[in-house]
């Protein structure tokens, strides 16, 4: 009861004349720039932070949570008509999405991910409103030990499943945690990584890092690999659903949803685990398997709603804890930063009026995206012709506006283009940014909580392991970071074992373990995984 009366207040404050005029305002601007090809909701959601810095805080969340919203949306629509997404999320919706494009059921394909992503969202949204006060009351009994223990496992797990390698994984977090250290020590008061410059004596702003490292250099890798020739966009008219499509995807939009809020609510979860399990799960149960690999709804339906729903779930450790698990999670706890909020267990007490406005407006925003953007989307398939040249120069220019506005100093400038010209050089040899953006944001905060540990217990490190909760996170810090190790050294013998095994029976195993694990054998044929540096 006490959830459904402050989610009602927060409907009070979202539902008046100016905080809906800003979710529309935000839904439209989030769904313009998601749409372009290339950029995904972290990039849309950092390149547009700096416009809500006029407004006061709580309208500055419900623009902020349109924009969220809108930039997913716009990632599916570009995923299935140019099979470029903007995230490594939205891969899944492309594979079927755009080859029911050049089938000739685009307007089908958009359809049935702007309803699942409304359908996930809703449901997401409300286990968001039920499950973040209890994670809530659970962290605030959590004492410093435990909350160290729980960020350094956020940040090793979400580091150790991205990239190419783990190796890449943990440089691009070194990096952003020595960008963490820049600034005083709050403890000693000395400058450290200033290089004897007063400017970064406050440390580098987090607003400036984001838009460097997403914006700006995803612009200029984009612009290393610019080809001339025209991108082939296909035809849509206003999106629609027939009967039968309509039967074919209400059971994988509630199927999406149950596989994304756990897995974005998880630290190690993301959107890319479910969204493929979706899939999988949709070829197997599916009818007309037959049509996976040429343009099937259900291959479109399931993974945009897993998606959505893992959006949704993203934002409960991000708001009941203050841990981010994805880039977009992580642009928008800056967000947070800048306004002098701290999210964690003190949120929900301490700006409970703006929490719930702003998880009230989800629902809110959820709607007006499905309202406003099933009418605009041969509008928003125009704006995919615009030239590329032009389009990654007003990004920068946009980028640039952005990061001067925060402090109004040209010194942000040098900081943004030496940042961006990092997240160039990450891109070209692999390193994924969203370490180093979490390094940045919660290095601080791991290093506050690790002195304060420290200072408990007089020095001594075995205060580290003095909650049993602690104990038990750092078992799957050990598990996380083992297991890949372990599991090299025992697959071997397996396969060796299934090999020398006697007898018919060990063919079906051999063969079993002969499969890719990376699920490759569960992908249908004739199908790519479009590259974003090869089709920008």
């Amino acid at each position: 009861m006490d959830v459904l009366s402050s989610l009602m207040d927060g409907f009070a404050t979202a539902l008046t004349p100016m905080n809906l005029l800003y979710a529309m305002i935000g839904v439209l601007l989030g769904t313009a720039v998601g749409v372009l090809p290339g950029l995904g909701p972290a990039m849309t959601v950092a390149l547009l932070l700096p416009v809500t810095y006029a407004l006061e805080p709580t309208s500055a969340f419900i623009m902020f949570a349109g924009i969220y919203y809108g930039g997913m949306y716009g990632g599916s629509t570009t995923s299935i008509l140019l099979n470029t997404p903007g995230e490594s999320s939205s891969v899944v919706t492309a594979i079927e999405g755009n080859k029911m494009a050049k089938a000739g059921r685009a307007a089908q394909a958009l359809a049935t991910a702007a309803i699942g992503s409304f359908v996930a969202g809703t449901i997401g949204t409300a286990l968001l409103a039920v499950f973040a006060p209890i994670v809530v009351k659970f962290a605030v009994s959590l004492g410093a030990p435990s909350y160290f223990a729980i960020m350094v496992l956020a940040l090793l797990a979400v580091t150790a499943v991205l990239g190419s390698s783990r190796l890449r994984g943990f440089a691009s977090l070194a990096l952003g945690l020595a960008i963490g250290l820049v600034g005083i020590d709050s403890v000693t008061g000395q400058r450290r990584l200033t290089f004897g410059q007063p400017l970064l004596a406050d440390g580098l702003d987090i607003v400036v890092v984001a838009v460097a490292i997403f914006a700006v250099g995803e612009a200029l890798w984009v612009a290393a690999h610019l080809r001339r020739s025209p991108l082939h966009i296909i035809p849509v008219g206003r999106p629609w659903m027939g009967k039968k499509d309509w039967a074919r995807s209400w059971k994988p939009w509630l199927r999406g949803t149950a596989f994304g809020f756990p897995f974005g609510a998880l630290p190690a979860g993301g959107a890319e685990i479910p969204t493929f399990l979706s899939y999988v799960t949709e070829k197997r149960l599916s009818k007309h398997p037959e049509e996976f690999g040429k343009g099937a709804i259900e291959g479109v339906a399931g993974p945009e709603a897993a998606n959505n729903a893992a959006a949704a779930g993203t934002l409960t450790p991000m708001l009941a804890l203050g841990l981010p698990t994805n880039a977009t999670a992580a642009v928008m706890l800056a967000a947070f930063t800048t306004y002098g909020i701290q999210p964690g267990p003190q949120l929900f007490a301490s700006q409970g009026p703006l929490v719930w406005a702003l998880i009230a407006s989800l629902f809110i925003g959820n709607l007006l995206l499905l309202l406003i953007n099933l009418p605009l989307a041969p509008l928003w398939a125009k704006l995919l012709q615009l030239p590329r040249p032009y389009l990654y120069a007003g990004i920068l220019f946009f980028a640039t506006l952005g990061a001067y506005s925060v402090n109004l100093q040209a010194f942000d400038l040098v900081i943004l283009l030496v940042l961006g010209a990092l997240g160039f050089m990450m891109r070209r040899f692999g390193l994924p940014v969203l370490p180093l953006i979490l390094g940045v944001i919660l290095g601080p905060r791991i290093e506050g909580q690790l002195r304060k540990t420290l200072q408990l217990s007089a020095g001594d490190p075995a205060g580290l392991f003095s909650e049993p909760i602690a104990i038990v996170v750092y078992i799957i810090v050990a598990i996380v970071l083992v297991w890949p190790f372990a599991y090299k050294l025992i697959r071997p013998k397996r396969l060796a074992t299934a090999q020398t095994a006697p007898g018919p029976a060990a063919q079906p195993e051999s063969g079993a373990a002969a499969q890719p694990e990376s699920g490759a054998a569960t992908r249908p044929e004739n199908t790519e995984i479009p590259q974003k540096q090869e089709n920008p």
